[in-house]
């Protein structure tokens, strides 16, 4: 292992990549110099790393010259554009954009999961979208003992999820509506504040959107299971930070939630919160912050011979997003 490695964070001023560099300092990463890039357009003000306040330069295709990692928090077109000039520069990219995801050579990675992965990467390691992972992360060790069968799940995600822009218009909505001025809505299609908007992502032919679709197939990739059967629906609310899900899974071999709640409490990056007569489940306001993933409400589902129904809380640009990221980075510097 080497004592220390160049970095660079494209997309260092939004939301999911100044978190990266926050984590990075966290985690005390071994980094020698960081480089913070953005498209000419997004250029904004420095951001806050050990101390001093870096710098956010101009993304070009020359600017890995001598990087050894590069973190992409950026849009897919920027990762598909400039992923292969990291690469080719010598460097290791993780790519947190749905860009290479599904590419047959990219390995797509939750360390908790599937860190070995990682090793068999070609340059480019996918970062799975914040639905799939804090999905998976619970639900892996359940498939793994009695073989899910099937998934239905509906997402009720945060504005974060869309950047800062997101997180400012459900502001701005908020305090006009009780101001008594008309709202303003250019993020999304509909107004946000106080409502729910089952859409995510752009609607596909098939009437699911990206996003539901994206969270399907990165399952099954996980998973290395193409037989699961998978049902999302995704739900904008207006939530700042954290996403929840209610998720029914129906598995080959009967599973009790006692015999689930055992299991997912032996499961690293997971955490039970499940005691409802006390008021206990998980909630999107304390799993802000945090990096693990909460689950509670594990009961029976009913409606199939082996059911179980739950619900699964947490921060969407933490473990969701930036910290997944970092700690692949981490297993990467080990080999």
């Amino acid at each position: 292992m080497a004592s220390g490695y160049r970095v660079a964070v494209v997309g260092a001023s939004g939301t999911v990549g100044t978190e990266m560099v926050r984590i990075l300092e966290e985690r005390a990463f071994p980094v020698t110099e960081l480089i913070l890039l953005e498209p000419k357009k997004s250029i904004g003000a420095g951001v806050e790393y050990g101390g001093a306040e870096i710098p956010v330069r101009i993304l070009e295709k020359g600017s890995f010259s001598g990087v050894d990692i590069s973190f992409f928090a950026s849009d897919e077109a920027v990762s598909r554009e400039y992923a292969p000039s990291a690469v080719k520069g010598g460097g290791v990219v993780i790519d947190s954009s749905p860009a290479f995801r599904m590419s047959e050579d990219v390995p797509l990675v939750i360390p908790e999961i599937n860190a070995p992965k990682i090793y068999l990467h070609k340059g480019i390691i996918a970062n799975p979208g914040c639905s799939t992972i804090q999905m998976v992360l619970p639900l892996y060790p359940i498939h793994k003992r009695a073989r899910i069968k099937r998934i239905v799940v509906s997402t009720y995600q945060a504005v974060s999820d869309c950047g800062q822009r997101a997180v400012d218009e459900l502001t701005e909505q908020i305090r006009d509506l009780y101001s008594f001025r008309e709202i303003r809505a250019e993020v999304y299609p509909h107004q946000i504040a106080f409502n729910a908007l089952p859409h995510m992502d752009k609607f596909c032919e098939n009437a699911y959107t990206a996003e539901e679709m994206n969270l399907a197939n990165e399952t099954r990739k996980i998973f290395e299971d193409d037989n699961v059967r998978i049902c999302a629906t995704s739900v904008q609310v207006p939530v700042f930070y954290s996403n929840s899900q209610s998720v029914n899974i129906e598995t080959a071999r009967k599973i009790s939630p006692e015999e689930v709640r055992t299991l997912l409490g032996e499961t690293p990056g997971v955490e039970v919160e499940d005691d409802p007569a006390s008021n206990v489940y998980p909630l999107a306001v304390y799993a802000t912050g945090r990096d693990e993933c909460f689950v509670g409400r594990i009961r029976e589902d009913f409606s199939v011979n082996n059911g179980i129904a739950m619900w699964i809380v947490s921060d969407n640009i933490r473990k969701g997003a930036a910290l997944n990221a970092v700690q692949i980075a981490e297993q990467l510097i080990l080999h």
